[in-house]
């Protein structure tokens, strides 16, 4: 008898300074790692793309972040896919040059990876990005036209029949700002990623589909200080290439029926009624057998100061769900598993992570591995 494919969450929030991957694909290397000790590794663009830059993981889901919130509350599952049909939104922002440049990537995208990017819509009104910082220190961001974002999403899925839309807006060129030199020095917070994540999630949120970003920005001057942390995004002319690649195999989301949502709903919110959860089970006959749900997730890897986000949350309610906090990874929030009341073990590094992950695949328990072992408690009357 085969065991239980170990399924892992690996999250890295988006804008929030992460010491490891707060820039340009640098959690790519955690996530190839622990895709090797994982049957099935679900995590989010912020983790894969690396601008020019991206790395084929084949066990990996590529899910957006507002739906890996959905899946993670059991309301969204992840259905697997060959090859998704892409449709490109372009910003109407965008200079001709500068378009000319991204639709010559998105060309060498399907003519080098075979990658199935059918057709394009420029937005009928400028997206007008704007940047913020929040008071925490966490990057985000606005749309002036989000109604023109959502206009040329419709055109793309009505028209052209895409499964996975990829955007490039056009976002302020900040050069001499102290946020983005101190990001090109392996500092501070990507003031870009907080704005990306509200475009993503805007069509994710309206229409269910993948969706991912990245953004037109003019070339920089050479920096003989470039931290290698930052440097994926200053080889090239666009962050496409990694986000497409992404998009390529983005599983679909997929939704339950009222019956199998109820079902969900008490198994998830912790109810351990068996005859609950062998009706849950037994209606999952009507899903495709290789559909994803909250209830297969073993583990999910997290920095240890930011747990408290929509996902953490709903899957931290679950007592079958091991929470692995790493500590040195270091973010602008304080959002620690104690302060949330979120049981969670705690290491140093994401080797030590690993290390976990590998004792959990054994079947063994990881507090087993130390010197100090507590004796085994008698629950009284």
């Amino acid at each position: 008898m085969n065991p239980r494919p170990l399924t892992v969450v690996l999250i890295v929030p988006t804008g929030v300074g992460a010491s490891i991957g707060g820039f340009a694909g640098d959690a790519l290397p955690v996530a190839r790692a622990i895709a090797q000790i994982s049957d099935t590794l679900i995590t989010h663009p912020n983790v894969l793309n690396g601008a020019q830059l991206y790395w084929p993981i084949p066990n990996a889901l590529y899910v957006e972040g507002y739906a890996l919130d959905k899946f993670a509350a059991g309301c969204w599952g992840l259905q697997p896919v060959h090859q998704n049909r892409i449709g490109l939104i372009m910003d109407c922002a965008i200079e001709p040059e500068l378009q000319l440049r991204h639709l010559q990537a998105v060309d060498a995208a399907r003519a080098t990876l075979g990658l199935n990017i059918t057709d394009c819509v420029l937005t009928d009104r400028p997206l007008q990005v704007e940047l913020r910082i929040s008071e925490s220190g966490a990057s985000w961001g606005t749309i002036g036209n989000p109604d023109s974002l959502l206009r040329a999403a419709e055109k793309l899925i009505k028209q052209a029949r895409v499964e996975a839309i990829a955007v490039v807006a056009r976002f302020p060129d900040d050069e001499g700002s102290l946020a983005l030199e101190n990001y090109r020095h392996g500092k501070g917070v990507d003031p870009l990623a907080g704005a990306e994540a509200v475009i993503s999630h805007l069509i994710v949120r309206t229409f269910k589909i993948p969706c991912a970003h990245a953004p037109a920005l003019s070339a920089l001057p050479l920096d003989p200080y470039l931290s290698p942390r930052s440097a994926a995004e200053e080889i090239g002319y666009t962050f496409l290439p990694c986000v497409l690649a992404g998009l390529s195999k983005a599983p679909q989301f997929v939704t339950p029926t009222v019956g199998q949502a109820s079902c969900l709903s008490q198994v998830l919110g912790g109810q351990d009624a068996h005859p609950t959860r062998e009706k849950f089970y037994a209606n999952r006959r009507d899903f495709e057998s290789q559909d994803l749900w909250a209830d297969r997730v073993d583990a999910v890897v997290i920095p240890a100061t930011a747990c408290g986000g929509s996902a953490i949350l709903s899957l931290s309610g679950r007592s079958t769900v091991q929470i692995i906090a790493v500590g040195d990874n270091k973010t602008q929030m304080q959002t620690t598993p104690e302060k949330l009341g979120i049981k969670a073990l705690q290491v140093n590094s994401y080797l030590e992570a690993i290390g976990v992950l590998v004792a959990l695949r054994a079947g063994i328990t990881p507090t087993s591995l130390g010197a100090d072992i507590s004796s085994l408690r008698c629950l009284s009357d």
